[in-house]
């Protein structure tokens, strides 16, 4: 199996070491506008050889892991260069603009539009993992518009990868992404901006910041080169998401102000249900 990874970073070289592992004979072939992406890949026994767009006529599968900005640029130029056999996967964390991009490409029926809800906030070919996707979801979209012969292809891998199957159209992925995923991201930048700020006049605080900091600003340690043009491609959403978290912000601040200590326990305690709701999703170790 001839395997094509463009852009090898956390998510796309996890997805090689994953193809290296369960099928001994796959040849990956790594694309990168970085040049020292492709050398550390090398150098990490990631990929077997670097390439370009012209490996993409040979190519079996092509797992397509760069910004969702560059994605909706480059998803028809690689497309235009593939085979009728080969099928092209994304992994972009937004749907709705990389579908229509290639909505009326007519090699449309080539590409599967997925969304592998897995990752670290590491990035570069050093942060790739053997085993980020087990256990975990992937959404694909629009699956109908992809070949059946395709499909089959893909979802072998998948569940090879041991990945949970969700199906959804790319409107409703975009919308709800934005509560479970591009909160938390902005949830997280901002509390670290808040506290590397008071840190300028405070300079012990981080002495005092425990597992529960760590964990919280987790995310803010994440690329803002990837995560920038996620804000920008699911803006309305994102914007929708944000103005009720800051509703329910300001809702607990005037508990506190109020002193109304009774309504501040119940508003935890009723979301102390989402134990429940997260029960069982698996988490990613580093």
């Amino acid at each position: 199996m001839n395997v094509v990874v463009v852009g090898i970073g956390l998510i796309g070289g996890s997805f090689a070491k994953d193809v290296k592992a369960l099928y001994p004979n796959v040849h990956i072939i790594g694309i990168d506008n970085s040049d020292n992406h492709l050398e550390e890949a090398l150098e990490l026994q990631i990929i077997d050889e670097k390439g370009s767009y012209d490996a993409l006529s040979q190519a079996d599968v092509i797992f397509v892991s760069i910004p969702v900005n560059a994605m909706v640029r480059e998803l028809p130029k690689i497309l235009d260069a593939v085979g009728e056999e080969t099928v092209v996967i994304d992994a972009g964390s937004t749907k709705e603009l990389i579908c229509q991009s290639v909505a009326e490409h007519p090699k449309r029926r080539n590409f599967m539009a997925c969304h592998p809800i897995a990752g670290t906030e590491f990035s570069g070919p050093s942060a790739a993992m053997e085993g980020l996707y087990e256990g975990k979801t992937n959404i694909i979209c629009e699956v109908e518009k992809t070949a059946f012969k395709l499909q089959e292809r893909a979802l072998a891998i998948f569940q090879d990868m041991k990945m949970r199957i969700r199906y959804m159209n790319p409107v409703a992925h975009d919308k709800h992404i934005a509560y479970v995923s591009h909160l938390s991201h902005i949830s997280s930048f901002m509390l670290g901006k808040t506290v590397i700020e008071k840190e300028k006049n405070e300079r012990d605080i981080f002495d005092m910041a425990g597992s529960g900091f760590e964990s919280t600003v987790r995310l803010a340690k994440s690329s803002p080169e990837m995560w920038t043009p996620i804000f920008e491609q699911n803006r309305e959403n994102v914007v929708e998401t944000l103005e009720e978290y800051i509703q329910n912000l300001e809702t607990f601040k005037q508990l506190l102000k109020d002193k109304d200590f009774d309504n501040v326990y119940r508003e935890m305690s009723d979301t102390n249900r989402i134990k429940q709701i997260l029960k069982g999703i698996p988490l990613t170790k580093k």
